[in-house]
């Protein structure tokens, strides 16, 4: 799914109006309709709701989803935040049409803007959408403040008030709307995808309110969200007379003295999502580990007993992953660099082998085409430079990518993946629980996996990201999120398939 900057979605909006065709009012009944429908289905009657409204078409939303709820038999009461005498015209359209109903409106203007906000309610913001340029200041800021402070639940409409769709360096971040849930319309925001947002956007639904597929099709755009719809096509399906040939061997090195674990999670998590082979390198004191804990991988023991310090010979595999628990040794950074050297498969480097490139900068020359790199916050920071905010976190992802040619994934909330096109992908699952002890292991697992079946880099990190965090979502389901472990993950593969 593509994301949109404000621009382009006021471009859609107006594309759909003129093509579909329908008008801007019907359109904004659309919208309306969509979010009240999802509001309905998330709260009952017995809860009144307060909905505040300024005077564009964001707030034009608002009336209308005042108006439906009103008639759904909500108790519903409307603050039009009155900072201009300048109504669009669809908003004094819906205005009139929610005035012939009879609903209870108040008007908040600079000169006179207290209200009451009782306890138990549901707050609707509807002040300002999508294409907010200014950061929010005087009364406006004041009935922010006052609605944040309620210890109310609050749906923002489309964006949460005060944020802006695309960049927020320079906002004002004390006059943000703090929704629970936001209903955006259409195509996620980028802003909504930084840590920096997150207690302003809460939970983010896609309503969609039909923008029509073609100018969605052709639109150009760097950056994507990553939907269950966008990856089935990329599925490679089996066929009746494949062999376990077919499907790849990789080679997963991985372990040292204490950290063997690692090994067992990132090979498993290979073979589960369907490499037909796998062999783990390891040191000779984990050779017994792997094998009882996994007895269909194949091992190598390294001759040196405690950790990695030479490689097998890599003509065999076709996928390598490297750096689950490996630490950084002498002779193991030796064999990085020298697997980096001469490595013509396709590559995920992960943990410590990131942490052994980091100290290594002048290796990122020789990193063949398309590696793909997993780092986690502090390993991006020691191996690309600290950053102060997401946004620069996400330029300076996408120009590394672009530099070396290679895949980053961001792990995270939303986990990033930077092309060496330049494309930013921010994957949709996931949750906290996944904020455990191998589970980055078994991303590396899963993706060396996909590589060795024949997927191109970007689809393996993007696919792989995808059904990491869906297996996750899963064993959520089941368990809960403190007591999921890296191996629940890799026991909840089959279900994406």
């Amino acid at each position: 799914m593509k994301i949109l900057t404000a621009e382009q979605t006021k471009a859609a909006d107006d594309f759909t109006i003129k093509n579909e065709p329908i008008s801007s009012l019907n359109l904004m009944e659309r919208a309306g309709t969509n979010c009240t429908s999802w509001i309905i289905n998330n709260y009952t009657t017995d809860v009144p709701v307060i909905v505040f409204c300024g005077i564009g078409n964001n707030g034009g939303d608002g009336l209308v989803i005042a108006r439906l709820l009103k008639k759904k038999g909500f108790d519903v009461s409307v603050y039009v935040v009155e900072f201009s005498k300048k109504y669009s015209p669809d908003f004094s359209k819906n205005l009139k049409k929610l005035e012939k109903e009879k609903a209870n409106i108040h008007f908040l203007t600079e000169n006179n803007f207290s209200f009451q906000l009782p306890e138990n309610i549901l707050i609707i913001d509807a002040i300002f959408g999508n294409g907010l340029s200014k950061p929010i200041s005087g009364f406006i800021a004041e009935i922010i403040t006052t609605i944040n402070t309620s210890n109310t639940a609050v749906i923002a409409i489309d964006i949460p008030s005060g944020l802006f769709a695309d960049s927020n360096i320079n906002n004002n971040s004390a006059a943000i709307i703090e929704a629970d849930y936001t209903l955006t319309i259409q195509q996620p925001k980028q802003s909504f995808f930084a840590v920096e947002t997150q207690k302003y956007v809460g939970e983010f639904i896609i309503i969609n309110i039909g923008i029509l597929p073609v100018f969605l099709n052709e639109v150009v755009t760097d950056t994507y969200f990553v939907t269950h719809e966008s990856v089935l096509p990329l599925l490679k399906k089996r066929t009746k007379f494949s062999h376990k040939g077919t499907y790849g061997h990789s080679l997963i090195i991985a372990g040292s003295k204490g950290k063997m674990g690692a090994a067992v999670l990132a090979s498993l998590a290979c073979l589960k999502i369907g490499a037909g082979l796998v062999t783990a390198l390891v040191p000779e004191i984990g050779l017994n580990v792997v094998q009882i804990a996994n007895p269909e991988v194949m091992c190598i023991p390294t001759s040196e007993k405690n950790f990695i310090n030479e490689l097998p010979d890599l003509s065999n595999y076709n996928s390598i992953g490297v750096g689950p628990g490996i630490g950084t040794e002498k002779q193991t950074q030796n064999s990085v660099k020298l697997l980096i050297q001469n490595c013509k498969q396709a590559l995920v480097l992960d943990a410590d082998a990131l942490n052994i490139l980091a100290e290594n900068k002048t290796w990122l020359a020789f990193l063949p085409p398309h590696t793909i790199l997993t780092p986690h916050p502090k390993e991006f920071e020691r191996l690309v430079g600290k950053t102060s905010n997401s946004e620069e976190k996400w330029q300076l992802q996408k120009k590394f990518a672009i530099k070396h040619q290679v895949i980053v994934v961001l792990k995270g909330a939303y986990t990033s993946i930077a092309c060496p096109t330049g494309e930013l992908y921010f994957n949709s699952t996931g949750n906290p629980g996944m904020a455990t002890a191998g589970s980055g292991d078994v991303l590396t697992g899963i993706i060396t996996g996909l590589l060795a079946q024949g997927y191109t880099s970007s689809q393996a990190a993007i696919l792989g990201v995808y059904v990491h965090g869906f297996a996750g979502d899963k064993a959520k389901e089941v368990l809960s999120e403190n007591t999921l472990v890296a191996s629940d993950i890799i026991n909840n593969l089959y279900q994406f398939f």
